[in-house]
C-alpha cells in the first residue's frame, strides 16, 4: 500500500502526464488490462481517461483496472484515473519513505 506522502508525490509526478488510455462504452476488458499492465511496466505511472459514454462508474473502472493490472490506484480526479506500479526492469520513480 502507498502512504499518503507517496500518493502526494505520485500525484505531483502525474500532473504533467497526458492520459494514454480511454475507457469508453465497451468498459474494461482483458485486452485493455493487458495493455495497461504493459504500459505500467514501461512507464510506472500512467493516466487513464474515462469517457462520458462509459456505462460503469469511474470508481468501479479504477478498481477493476488496478486489480486487473496489479497496480496501485493513486487517485481518481474528475474523469481521470492515475495508476502506479513499480517496474521490475525499468525502475524510474524513487518513492519517498
Amino acid at each position: 500500500m502507498l502512504t499518503t506522502k507517496q500518493k502526494a508525490f505520485l500525484r505531483s509526478k502525474a500532473h504533467h502526464l497526458d492520459p494514454i488510455f480511454q475507457v469508453g462504452k465497451g468498459g474494461v476488458n482483458e485486452n485493455m488490462i493487458t495493455q495497461i499492465a504493459e504500459a505500467l511496466e514501461a512507464r510506472e505511472l500512467i493516466k487513464v481517461s474515462v469517457l462520458q459514454n462509459c456505462g460503469e462508474d469511474k470508481h468501479e473502472v479504477a478498481e477493476n483496472l488496478a486489480k486487473g493490472a496489479r497496480a496501485q490506484l493513486v487517485q481518481v480526479i474528475g474523469s481521470i484515473i492515475v495508476l502506479y506500479k513499480q517496474s521490475k526492469e525499468n525502475k524510474k520513480i524513487e518513492l519517498p519513505r
